[in-house]
């Protein structure tokens, strides 16, 4: 495991607590599924939790920015959000077409009320946070 130093603004654990109960039991587990991911990846040193557009985002130097949120207008779901002009969620759906559902060029959406499938979830958080190392490698060099 890295020595990963993770700065976190104080204004997204408002924005975690102000989920509905159910959505904040997702959304937290989707966040310590990105502190466990970058922690577990030796090359990630830094992380920063900040928002972006009001959602909890995070970003590494050498990766893309990775948000995620819960919308009233689709209470059922949470998504994670990616660059809609990298190749992550193109890549993704190559990937993990069983695994996930889509959102354009955006995003994974999940169910609130569902186990989350953390490997591929992993991977993909991963693949995001490295962006720029891996950019340049077939499927980003996530294992099929």
């Amino acid at each position: 495991m890295s020595k990963l130093e993770i700065t976190s603004d104080p204004a997204v654990e408002a924005v975690f607590q102000a989920y509905p109960r159910g959505v904040k039991k997702q959304m937290r587990a989707l966040r310590r599924l990105v502190l466990t991911t970058a922690q577990k990846t030796p090359e990630i040193l830094n992380l920063e939790e900040t928002l972006k557009w009001g959602e909890p985002a995070y970003l590494t130097p050498h990766g893309s920015t990775l948000r995620m949120d819960w919308k009233p207008k689709a209470p059922d779901q949470v998504a994670l959000y990616f660059k809609c002009t990298s190749k992550l969620v193109p890549t993704f759906r190559t990937v993990f077409d069983k695994h996930f559902v889509f959102e354009g060029n955006r995003a994974i959406i999940l169910p609130v009320r569902a186990v989350l499938p953390a490997a591929e979830l992993a991977q993909s958080i991963r693949a995001a946070l490295r962006y720029h190392s891996v950019k340049h490698l077939p499927d980003l060099g996530l294992r099929r």
